[in-house]
Order: structure tokens, then sequence, then C-alpha cells
């Protein structure tokens, strides 16, 4: 009975498949490297590649680890040694890049920050990881540099976005702070023997989630990034001879967040040559690098894809990879009809390397190699355990059966800092998220546990609705969030928010909408009101911002007096 099928019965293996190919079932023994042996192989490989292609600038490999040799030099002689924490505060640019490997090569901690931090949360993340140095861009200097008083911060290196485009600005001294430029043409090339013990020592330590609650900073060491870029590595085994030194990719998603750094990490270890977008939400840039190059990969979220879309690219031979957010199936089939490519997904946490799941069929319907494909986040990945339990009971679920994703495997965080497996159960993860597991091991995601809602006692999956509204003709986002029912209480209403397309603005109407998800949804589910906006609320990672819009709706109600 496909009922009793569960996660620890690991269904995913007889799935392991590219199209003709069998793929290894386990990758074990991991390499116990350390992070900056990407660059380092690649270089060594491939020395005349382009690594970074950023505003019309090109670095080759063996240019890009010179720099890093440099800079992983000049921190040290800063005093930077083993095991110090070095916050950064960069947007997409090759001196992330370069900072992030030659943290690595002096055997320091990267502590990467959102460019839209405010001061209260870059005081928080720098404060509470400890960091002596910091790495920002011009334009965070002003939120920096009062942090001297309040941190323990006695460096300050900046740097502006355009110092490695094609058309640098000239190098401006700034008082009480030092020049990212100037430090690399100053130092050898010359970085410090460190001896780093790759299962011990942290590469990472990315605060996350701040939009739930106070940050958490997660751990992960140079071993756990290892694991994961060869897991991820593993999807594509099959194509390496035809990629490595030779294709290009696209980075649409910010490198600070989990999701983009480790998309760099696998395009420098397969010796791709990598786009580097330098705004995520800068879609004419992102268009325009994918119809000029036509790269084999480009990395997004959903909020990318809503956006392509819509602008009507036309048939390009590009592959899609979506993350850090579920991707609603009428998304899927509008890139498909127009791009006349398919979008496979990924899916993980920051505290899980981040990818734990991929989907193989679309990556197998894209080569050639499969008829058709599966929605969903896929399979785990291999060496990963993941299974389903009750929100109610905790117990493992059958295929087929919605709750909590739990997962294990050698990519999963230290633990939260600074404590060693905090944040662990017997070393699963709780996602926080819903899903469920067929019985040949894919998993759908269907919400998060925080975005379902409570309908009369009902739960509702706002994804569902998502999913419904982005059908509805003329709508380019849509989002719907459970807001409390006044005349209920313990229960919710749902609410659907809908950006619509530039041609359906003042065209669209609420109660059309209504009336479309009443045929399409159960009467629980179907939206109670529904707003138009010009925006919407997005996250650092170009999500849809659910709790704002949730927060936003329960202020309002509050001030009108609906809601105590």
């Amino acid at each position: 009975m496909t009922d009793k099928i569960k996660g620890t019965d690991r269904p995913w293996l007889k799935s392991y498949k590219l199209g003709p190919y069998s793929l290894k079932k386990t990758l074990e023994p991991y390499p116990k490297t350390p992070v900056y042996k990407f660059l380092d192989d690649s270089a060594e490989a491939y020395p005349g590649q382009v690594a970074v292609e950023y505003l019309g600038k090109k670095i080759r490999y063996s240019e890009l680890r010179e720099y890093v040799n440099r800079l992983a030099n000049a921190f040290a002689g800063l005093g930077v040694k083993k095991g110090d924490r070095v916050a950064s505060i960069l947007p997409n640019c090759p001196q992330f890049i370069m900072t992030d490997f030659a943290l690595s090569k002096a055997g320091a901690v990267l502590v990467p920050c959102s460019t839209l931090h405010k001061v209260h949360d870059l005081e928080y993340e720098i404060g509470a990881s400890g960091a002596e140095t910091v790495v920002c861009s011009d334009a965070a200097l002003s939120l920096v540099m009062p942090l001297k008083e309040k941190t323990k911060l006695r460096n300050i290196i900046v740097t502006s976005p355009m110092d490695y485009a094609a058309e640098p600005p000239e190098v401006k001294q700034v008082p009480g702070a030092l020049q990212f430029k100037d430090l690399i043409a100053q130092h050898e090339p010359k970085p410090p023997q460190v001896d780093i013990n790759t299962t011990d020592d942290l590469a990472y330590l990315s605060f996350t989630g701040g939009a739930t609650g106070v940050p958490k900073g997660v751990m992960i060491t140079h071993y756990n990034r290892a694991c994961n870029v060869r897991q991820a590595l593993w999807t594509l085994e099959p194509l390496w001879p035809g990629l490595k030194g030779k294709a290009a990719t696209e980075l649409v998603v910010p490198l600070f967040h989990s999701y983009g750094h480790l998309g760099m990490h696998i395009s420098i270890t397969l010796g791709l040559r990598i786009l580097l977008v330098s705004d995520p939400r800068d879609m004419d840039q992102t268009i325009k690098l994918m119809k000029e190059n036509r790269p084999m990969l480009v990395w997004v979220v959903p909020t990318h894809l809503m956006v392509i879309a819509e602008r009507k690219v036309g048939r390009l031979p590009v592959m899609f990879m979506s993350g850090a957010a579920p991707l609603p199936e009428g998304v899927f089939n509008a890139i498909k009809a127009d791009i006349m490519m398919p979008v496979t997904e990924g899916y993980g946490l920051t505290e899980c390397g981040p990818m734990s799941h991929v989907n193989l069929s679309t990556f197998s319907k894209i080569t050639g190699f499969a008829a058709k494909e599966t929605l969903g986040i896929g399979l785990p990945v291999p060496d990963t355990e993941a299974k389903i339990v009750s929100l109610e009971t905790g117990e493992e679920l059958g295929a087929g059966e919605s709750g909590e994703i739990l997962i294990r495997g050698p990519q999963t965080m230290k633990g939260y800092w600074p404590t060693p497996g905090s944040g662990l159960e017997n070393g699963w993860l709780r996602t926080g998220d819903i899903g469920k597991m067929d019985e040949n091991g894919y998993f759908v995601l269907e919400d998060r546990v925080k975005d379902m809602a409570n309908i009369s006692g009902y739960k509702v999956y706002t994804t569902d609705v998502d999913d419904c509204l982005f059908k509805y003709p003329g709508v380019a986002m849509a989002a719907a969030v459970g807001i409390p029912d006044p005349e209920r209480p313990g229960s919710e209403r749902i609410k659907a928010f809908i950006k619509p397309k530039e041609e359906y603005r003042g065209k669209l109407n609420a109660d059309d909408i209504i009336a479309y998800c009443k045929e399409k949804l159960p009467a629980i589910a179907v939206p109670k009101y529904v707003e138009f906006r010009d925006e919407m609320p997005l996250t650092v990672t170009e999500k849809i911002f659910k709790r704002a819009l949730r927060e936003e709706e329960i202020k309002k109600m509050k001030e009108q007096g609906v809601l105590k």
C-alpha cells in the first residue's frame, strides 16, 4: 500500500535518474576540503576562463584567485585570524566573491548581512557575531560608521559596487575607513597558511529568520558547505563533460542570501562563467543578459519568473532554477509557454546547507531525457534524510499525507550561534514548512506553517489560493493571507492581494475574482476580500512578504476598531 510508504523508507532512491542515466545513491565519503578550494581548483584547471562578468568587466579565474590571495594577505595584516567573524554588507558585485574566498583562506568566518538592513538590524547581527571587521559598500557606510561605538568593530573596509565594473570610479579616501581596492593593490598574493578543521571550523555565520522574529545565527562549517556543493553538482553529473570550464550561468538572486551564495559556489566549482546581475530587482538587466548570453542555468525566485512571464521574452534555450519560495503552477506554465523550457525547482533552508531537495524530473525534461515533468520541490539530494510529521502529534506520516517537513544530512548546520547542536533534534531540523511526499519520493511544498490559515478550525494552504489567483487573466502577482475574523474569535478569513499586469490596471474586478475562486477552490479557501496594489512588499530574496501584508491588515483593523 502506497500510504504505508514513509520518508524513512527513502523511496526517492528509486527515482535517482537523469533520464537514461542512473545517478549515484550515495556520495560518501565527502571531501573534507576548505571552501577556498572551490576557487583554487578551478583557477588551476581553467585559468583563462572568465569567472565573473559584471557590468561589462570580465575577470578570469586566474585573476580572481590573485585578487583573493592579495585580499587574504590584507585581512591577515589587519589582524584577522582563524575563527574571527568578519561581516559583509555588499550587493551583488565581484567584491563579495573576493571577500568570501579571501576570508576562507584566512580561516575567518563570513557574516553576510543584507543590503536592505536598517541600522538596528546591522547592530544586532554585527554585535551578536562579535565581528571586529566589516566590508561594506559606500552606500552602507553611513549605517556602519556609528556602529564603532556600539559594537566591537575596529576595521571598516569600503568599496564602490562599480570598483570592478568596466568603467570604475576614481577611488576616494574615506576618513576612518580602508579602501578595498587599495588593500588588494598594496599586498602581495601570498595568503596566510591556516590549518582548518573542516568538520568543526565555521565558514559562515548567516543570520536568518528576521521576517519571523529575532534573527538566529546559523553556523555552517566548511564541511557542511563542501557536502552541499557536492550534492548539488550530483544533479548534473552526467553533463559535467560539456559544462566544466565552458558554460555560463546567470545569478539574479542576492549573493548575501544562502541560495545565491550556494549558486555562486556551484558555478565556481564547475568553472562556469558567472553573469552577475548587479541588482536582483533589475529585470531589464536580467533579461538582456539572458538574451545576449543564453546561459545554461539562471538562478531565480518565483517573483522573478512572474515578471519574466509578464514580459513575454520569447523562446530561449535556458534552464531556470527556482528556489526560496513555492513555485505556483500558473507561473511554471506561463514560463513554459513563453520560453519553451520548463522550470526546475529546488528547496532548502539556510540551516540545511541550504539545499536539501531538487526536482530531477524537470532537469530530465529540459535535457530531453524525460517525456514529462513532476511538479514540486523534488527529491532529497543524496545522503539526506527527509520525513513528513503530523503537526498535532509529531508522528511520521505516509505518502500523500500533509505535515511538517523534517530534514537531516551532512549539509545540516552545526547549530544556532553560538551553541553547537541547538535548533536540532537528534540531528533533525524542523523546517516550519508544510508538504507531502508521493510514493516515488517526490516532495511538494504546500505552505509555511506560519502562513497556513485557520478557517473555522480547518487548515487552508494559502499557496493554493495564490496559485488559483495567478491563473486569473491579468494577474501579475498574487498573495493570500489569513487575517483575524472579528465575528469568530480564533478563526480567520482569507484576504487576497493582487498586483495587476500593466495593461490590466484599473480593469480587474474584485467580485469577478471572488466568483472565479468559488469555481476553483473549496468554500473555506475562497477570499473574503480582494485588494489591488501597484506594488507588493518583498523580502530580501524577492519573495512576496506575506507577514508584512498580514501585519498591515491587522494594524488597519485595529485602527478602524474592527479588531481589539
